[in-house]
């Protein structure tokens, strides 16, 4: 769909019109999605950020900038939208040691059998705070000093949670730390490639 179209359908949810909300959520349902997947443990999880974020998007969709392209603003809702979702679940939050976690062993050729969803997995599992900096970071281009607002941690926890979770990562692989780059480098490329395919197929068919 293309952005006039959105804006018709942002229109109609600005007047609270429930059609417009619906139509609006199964459009945009792949791309939103995909997103929350990267930051939550599972689809479950993922499932719960997204409707919360839709809600947030649609109580809020005043604040939207006509003049500005609507997926943007509505991928940093979802940010935020995890964001809240992992602050509540803090005091629940699994601290396990990473040494107590048993890595998984994949062959040499690893950069090339592992698919997106092998690599998503893998970053599901990290601790949720390792997901969080990770994903913030690594592949949606924040700094640590905004991540730290973001979190409510300090700049150098930020930094520190980074470097765990690569390590973690490697751990999983047991694979050397250039290895892990080219990994990242192709899971963030495979990340907004799916956010593309997935809103192309919802604008043709809805959601599936």
């Amino acid at each position: 769909m293309v952005e006039k179209e959105l804006q018709h359908l942002i229109q109609g949810c600005k007047k609270q019109d429930r059609q417009s909300q619906k139509l609006l959520y199964q459009v945009l349902h792949g791309f939103a999605m995909g997103v929350c997947l990267r930051y939550a443990h599972n689809e479950h999880e993922a499932s719960e950020v997204l409707n919360d974020g839709f809600f947030k998007a649609f109580t809020n969709i005043e604040r939207y900038d006509d003049k500005l392209p609507f997926k943007p603003w509505l991928r940093k809702i979802m940010y935020h939208a995890a964001i809240d979702y992992y602050r509540a679940g803090l005091k629940w939050a699994n601290r396990e040691d990473l040494e107590k976690l048993n890595p998984v062993m994949y062959e040499a050729s690893v950069e090339q059998k592992l698919s997106y969803d092998d690599l998503l997995n893998m970053v599901q599992r990290l601790p949720p705070t390792y997901r969080m900096v990770f994903n913030l970071y690594a592949i949606d281009g924040y700094s640590h000093e905004e991540i730290g607002g973001m979190l409510g941690i300090g700049t150098g926890t930020s930094r520190s949670n980074l470097y765990k979770a690569r390590l973690k990562l490697q751990q999983m692989l047991s694979q050397p730390q250039s290895l892990i780059v080219l990994l990242i480098w192709k899971y963030k490329t495979e990340a907004f490639k799916r956010l593309a395919v997935n809103e192309m197929l919802h604008s043709k068919f809805g959601r599936l």
